[in-house]
């Protein structure tokens, strides 16, 4: 097969990204052609707010000149800012959503823009030829709207993971993400304030909320913002870790999550989106959403109960590897371009 990924991103350590690249690599791997429309071959605009209008509206211009002159048997994007660049390629579409889009759209921005998210959701949607999407409880939001969805997760590939770790306090919480509203680090770093628990608090990412958390950290010398770091010293880190936190307010499937349990590093997440599908009380630690309190205990709790830590830990791994690997989701795709393509 001749495959177009169409995604606003395909490189760094955020989730959509890790997806895109490993499916496409999967997939040449068993013999396919595949072709990018990214930010990597149009030159988006990176700017907070203007990142995702730039790459629909110069995907858009590529999808064209590639109308003319490319024929490929799948397009296949990667949530609702690859819909008009999808819509314009000759191809069978496909669409992956990573979340319920225009609810995280919703949460995030003005009405306005809520708005119209949520009409090229709706067009995104009508022009897709099968759908696709990261978490059950996606699927499940859609599907009460009428909208037939396939379940397809996020998984890992364990020849990805370290063998090495590395480990930059004797005790470590670490958080691995986009310093933004609804990751929730700003919760964490509450939750760690009150607690005080007997490690270091360690953020790995950048985003909008970092100047605001370095702020609302002075004078607490275990807190640490390491900033971007390359997914495989991330991974390094996280190995080392004695726990990994991710008290997000609106979630997809998170492949931080996924990577955790894969390290055997004891997880502590909040109920929302995808989270409860990959952590219950065999796996992890599931707390409220903006509760710091809760989040604080079930952080002191594990961190003084080592037996019960290792042993969600060890659970943890064991289902990540049975359910979430990558030899399992290349399947279920390559058999969603089959039906697609009859």
């Amino acid at each position: 097969m001749r495959i177009l990924i169409v995604t606003p991103k395909r490189t760094g350590i955020g989730g959509i990204a890790q997806h895109v690249s490993k499916l496409g690599e999967k997939l040449v791997e068993l013999g396919h052609e595949v072709h990018y429309l990214s930010c990597q071959e149009v030159p988006c605009i990176r700017v907070k707010g203007l990142a995702n209008p730039s790459f629909m509206f110069l995907s858009a211009l590529s999808a064209l000149s590639r109308r003319l002159r490319e024929k490929y048997d799948v397009v296949h994007g990667h949530n609702v800012p690859s819909c008009i660049a999808m819509k314009l390629v000759s191809a069978k579409r496909v669409l992956t959503l990573h979340g319920v889009y225009s609810e995280q759209v919703r949460y995030l921005h003005n009405a306005y823009i809520s708005k119209i998210a949520a009409y090229l959701e709706r067009k995104a949607l009508t022009w897709s030829d099968i759908i696709t999407a990261v978490s059950k409880s996606a699927v499940k939001w859609y599907k009460e709207r009428g909208i037939e969805v396939r379940y397809i997760p996020n998984a890992i590939d364990p020849s990805d993971l370290p063998k090495e770790e590395y480990k930059l306090f004797d005790r470590q919480i670490v958080f691995i993400g986009r310093l933004s509203k609804e990751k929730g680090p700003d919760i964490l770093l509450e939750a760690y304030k009150r607690a005080k628990p007997d490690a270091h608090l360690i953020f790995i990412g950048g985003g909008p909320l970092r100047s605001q958390l370095e702020a609302e950290a002075k004078g607490c010398e275990n807190v640490h913002f390491l900033g971007f770091k390359p997914r495989s010293e991330a991974l390094k880190i996280l190995k080392a870790s004695d726990l990994f936190v991710l008290p997000s307010r609106h979630e997809g499937l998170s492949t931080a999550i996924l990577e955790a349990m894969a390290l055997r590093v004891p997880v502590v997440v909040t109920k929302v989106g995808g989270n409860v599908e990959l952590v219950d009380e065999d796996t992890g630690v599931l707390v409220e959403p903006e509760n710091p309190d809760q989040l604080g205990e079930a952080m002191v709790e594990l961190l003084n109960n080592r037996k019960k830590a290792k042993s969600l830990a060890e659970n943890a791994y064991k289902r990540v590897m049975e359910l979430y690997n990558w030899d399992r989701v290349i399947r279920l795709y390559l058999e969603t371009y089959e039906v697609v393509l009859g």
